[in-house]
């Protein structure tokens, strides 16, 4: 049942509240933010054609492949929000559930780069090596920027990994 009480704490006195579905919006308009900032970040498409009209990836094959693509790109632009927030236990239980509903590749890259990035701040190299192992396997050119791959904590790790190769 929803708490459609009246509140005398908000700034809009007197007015209907309903907390979930307020919590829902700005979740909802939280996600479309971050993939529009990102959307511009992505890495060029994998698969399309020189023609700028061939589509870069082909269409799923069937609806729950399509839905599960969708829920993997929407825990993908959470994760990579709370990430921004500086929330990285909650951005890393997000990129992991965005890998795990399903992702296109350059999209499964920036996942596992991120999770790399928190693993290393956090003193986990383990994790953080196999973590970027993962990326680099999907594309053994991925370059950091220079802000990334200037970074004290991963940014001799990563090169290290990378010479690797």
């Amino acid at each position: 049942m929803r708490d459609t009480t009246i509140r005398e704490d908000t700034p809009h006195r007197g007015a209907r509240h309903d907390d979930r579905a307020t919590h829902r919006l700005g979740a909802w308009f939280a996600a479309c933010a971050v993939a529009a900032a990102f959307g511009g970040c992505a890495l060029p498409p994998v698969g399309g054609g020189a023609d700028a009209t061939e589509p870069a990836r082909p269409a799923p094959a069937s609806a729950p492949a399509a839905v599960n693509i969708y829920k993997g790109e929407a825990a993908l632009a959470v994760g990579l929000q709370r990430y921004q927030a500086g929330e990285y236990p909650a951005s890393a239980k997000s990129l992991q559930s965005a890998l795990a509903l399903g992702l296109a590749n350059p999209d499964r890259i920036t996942a596992h780069k991120h999770l790399a990035f928190i693993h290393c701040a956090s003193s986990r190299e383990r994790a953080c090596r196999d973590a970027f192992r993962k990326a680099l396997e999907i594309d053994p050119g991925l370059e950091l920027a220079p802000a990334e791959a200037g970074h004290p904590a991963w940014g001799p790790l990563f090169r290290s990994l990378k010479a690797a190769r």
